[in-house]
Order: structure tokens, then sequence, then C-alpha cells
């Protein structure tokens, strides 16, 4: 892997892992009271999504157990129609695919910390 990919996906990995930070003892309800939360976890799903967008054809056709496409089609609905957020969306990736993710982008941290044979 090329430095430029592993640096994007460590950008990955550290936005995924402060998301789950921010929802911490929330609850979905709390996107919707606490505009200062609702904002930061967009920006990292955001991130995630720029940076997965930013990483080679390459990088990704060998970590294809990754949605990429999903993810990057996650950023351009943010970026694009960002006043039609719909949370209940945010909230189940942030439950249901964050935890799944920060597993598999650790799993190519670790094997790219491998000395090579």
């Amino acid at each position: 892997m090329n430095e430029r990919d592993s640096a994007l996906i460590d950008d990955m990995q550290n936005e995924a892992r402060r998301a789950l930070k921010f929802i911490q003892g929330r609850t979905r309800a709390d996107l919707d009271d606490d505009d200062l939360l609702a904002y930061a976890v967009v920006r990292a799903l955001e991130i995630i999504g720029e940076a997965a967008t930013r990483v080679s054809d390459v990088t990704r056709q060998t970590y294809s157990d990754i949605e990429w496409r999903a993810i990057i089609g996650m950023r351009h609905r943010i970026v694009h129609d960002y006043l039609r957020i719909d949370y209940d969306i945010v909230w189940a990736i942030t439950q249901n695919n964050l935890p799944a993710l920060i597993t598999q982008l650790q799993g190519i941290i670790d094997e790219r910390a491998k000395p090579s044979e």
C-alpha cells in the first residue's frame, strides 16, 4: 500500500473512532436536541467519506470487504444534500456500521505494520 493510502486509512480510522466517542452515552434523540453533537458526527462521517474517495482503486480492490461505495455515497449525500440529512440514518451508521468499519480498518493497519518477509 502506498503512503497516501496508508494515511487515508489512518484518517478514516481516527474519524470513525472520534464519531463513536462523540455518541458514547448519548441517544438517538440527542442528535435532534444537540446541534453540536449532530454537526460533529456528520462532519466525522463526511471526513471518512472524503478519505475513502481518495483511496486508490488498487487499495479499494485489495480490501473489497469494506463498503467503499456506501461510505463514499454517504459523503456525497452529506455534502450535496446537507439540508436534508436523515439523522435516523446517521444514528444507524454509528450503531451498525462504524464499529465494523473500525475493525476492518484496524486489520489493514495491523497488516501494514507487519514486517515484510
